[in-house]
């Protein structure tokens, strides 16, 4: 399978050399910035993708949508690990309906995550039920990342939100007065070289209990990003989350057992 890098940030280093370790071959490396000698091209269209199975995208929010109404134009396979772009979501189903696009996208590819998610989500619906708990959340990210909240911290906090039914909207801004009782505060933080770290909080007069993911390095999401990339360039047609991915592949292995 050729790969098409679009992104070369650390990031995009270390899907590559997964992505080489697996037997993948890299057709393109695009980026606009990074001076390193392996860019094959500085932008993203039908040339500089020409020859290649999947796109892997790790780019910026201001550019990402462009980017994929032109993969689904291209026809061209694509996972997006970009973030901070997901309040455009819908506009971007609109504008490549009727193509036969193939995009997985998700805020956070390590398959440990996507765990943790199901089992925020479980927690979240006990602790609702109980009526005592009061949840909020924190993610903390080295000093370079350029959006927050995290795209992983806002699929926790929706998970949270969908189960309390006192909570009807996520904070994450700075507070400057008293928080609202219907408000779910998601705090961010940004510093040294944190590659991720993720915390749901339930908190009672007596007790708080922590549910926390702690990424030790890019390694985890580089290989959820590059087994998505096998997946969605299998002949499959769609808007897809990591969700659906997992879905497919633990009802495959139930069937074969």
């Amino acid at each position: 399978m050729r790969i098409a890098l679009v992104g070369y940030g650390k990031m995009g280093r270390m899907i590559e050399s997964v992505a080489r370790s697996q037997g993948c071959e890299i057709g393109a490396i695009i980026d606009p910035v990074a001076s390193d000698g392996a860019v094959t091209s500085r932008s993203v269209n039908a040339e500089s993708l020409d020859g290649c199975d999947v796109v892997i995208d790790f780019t910026h929010p201001t550019v990402v949508c462009d980017h994929i109404v032109l993969y689904a134009q291209l026809g061209i396979p694509a996972v997006i690990g970009t973030t901070g772009w997901y309040d455009q979501l819908e506009q971007v189903r609109q504008a490549i309906e009727g193509t036969d696009c193939a995009i997985i996208y998700s805020g956070n590819y390590s398959l440990g995550v996507a765990l943790f998610m199901q089992v925020v989500r479980q927690a979240s619906q006990l602790f609702a039920k109980n009526g005592l708990y009061d949840p909020f959340l924190t993610e903390i990210h080295h000093s370079q990342k350029a959006d927050s909240p995290s795209g992983t911290a806002t699929m926790l906090a929706q998970r949270v939100l969908d189960a309390f039914p006192s909570k009807t909207h996520i904070e994450a801004e700075t507070q400057h007065q008293k928080r609202e009782e219907s408000a779910l505060h998601l705090a961010s933080v940004r510093g040294g070289w944190v590659p991720g770290t993720h915390t749901v909080y339930f908190d009672s007069p007596q007790d708080t209990i922590e549910l926390t993911h702690r990424a030790r390095s890019r390694e985890g999401f580089a290989v959820g990003a590059v087994r998505s990339a096998f997946w969605i360039a299998d002949g499959r047609k769609g808007f897809f989350t990591l969700d659906d991915m997992l879905e497919d592949v633990y009802l495959s292995v139930e069937r074969s057992e």
